[in-house]
């Protein structure tokens, strides 16, 4: 019988692989995406000192009756952007955590960018 690896597992794996490559440091630090099927999180993470700089998510946002759609993820990109600039942050990595660069990752990613972000 044939097991199929559950799509969770197999993003948590592409996730450690494409972390081996990204690092954020205090001046360029990571900006890791979460997504979750009714929220979406993000942090800016200083991988050297093991530190989150900051996070925005779709909890924060009190006027919105769903967290897991494309407007919410634009909302927290656009929140996270602004976050990241009064730390003086302007210039990021990109973490996409595993997931395809696609509908709310897209937007959140957009967002940040259109706020000031760069990456």
């Amino acid at each position: 019988m044939i097991n199929k690896v559950s799509s969770n597992v197999s993003r948590q794996m592409r996730h450690l692989r494409i972390r081996q490559n990204l690092k954020g440091t205090a001046s360029k630090p990571r900006l890791c995406v979460f997504r979750s099927n009714k929220q979406i999180y993000v942090q800016l993470i200083d991988d050297e000192a093991g530190k989150t700089l900051a996070q925005a998510s779709t909890l924060e946002l009190k006027d919105l009756k769903n967290g897991g759609n494309v407007a919410a993820a634009t909302e927290v990109g656009t929140l996270i952007a602004k976050r990241a600039l009064e730390l003086n942050i302007s210039k990021v990595v990109f973490d996409r955590g595993g997931y395809l660069y696609h509908g709310r990752v897209k937007a959140l990613a957009d967002a940040a960018r259109a706020a000031g972000l760069e990456f």
